[in-house]
């Protein structure tokens, strides 16, 4: 994708007046600005991709805001910047989750590296999908690529515990947490938690983990 400042002067233009004018509080004039310079260079997916932008932040129409994303998917089918403020959006209703799991599914594939992107989709599949060990799957995946990730080892463990009732790999990735922060507050009380609960005699040894 064209940076902003390899752009046609009139996109430029156009943008800058439209950032402007929705942060002044015009959003319905940044949208002019914006569809008005479509009309003449109707496939600059950057000018698209700002009014998207404004019409779900500012304006809150996330039906122009999908129609948008959709038409720049259409013109340019990896640009993930797209694709990411798509699923962004259609993740926030849960009939739209089907369609946000298609997106994830290709954007996981696009950016295989994006491990923020796999713990995004791993919470989408527990919370929306209820796809359990799709979400476990995915959380391996991540951890496969930085196993230092305190907030995924978190993640990760309170799946195990809460759906997957996997108690002794939950363990392991609490532990994993806390070795890996152990200024998180969270992972050392779910851990103590867990152990209290699930490994009495080990407490009883060895006390509570401090």
């Amino acid at each position: 994708m064209k940076r902003l400042r390899d752009m046609p002067d009139a996109a430029y233009e156009a943008i800058t007046r439209a950032k402007n004018q929705a942060k002044s509080g015009n959003p319905e004039g940044a949208e002019e600005t914006l569809e008005s310079y479509l009309r003449t260079d109707p496939y600059n997916t950057k000018v698209r991709m700002v009014l998207a932008q404004i019409l779900a932040n500012d304006l809150k129409d996330r039906r122009g805001s999908l129609l948008q994303l959709d038409i720049i998917l259409d013109l340019e089918p990896e640009n993930t910047d797209a694709r990411r403020a798509l699923v962004t959006v259609l993740k926030v209703e849960k009939k739209n989750r089907v369609e946000a799991n298609n997106h994830y599914r290709i954007l996981v594939d696009q950016t295989p590296e994006d491990i923020d992107l796999m713990n995004s989709y791993a919470i989408f599949l527990k919370n929306q999908m209820l796809d359990f060990k799709g979400s476990a799957e995915m959380y391996e995946r991540a951890l496969s690529k930085d196993n230092k990730r305190a907030d995924i080892h978190y993640n990760y463990a309170i799946l195990l515990v809460k759906e997957l009732k996997d108690f002794v790999k939950a363990r392991e990735h609490l532990e994993a947490a806390v070795d890996a922060d152990p200024a998180n507050k969270e992972a050392r009380t779910a851990l103590d938690r867990l152990m209290k609960k699930k490994f009495k005699n080990e407490v009883k040894k060895k006390g509570i983990l401090g």
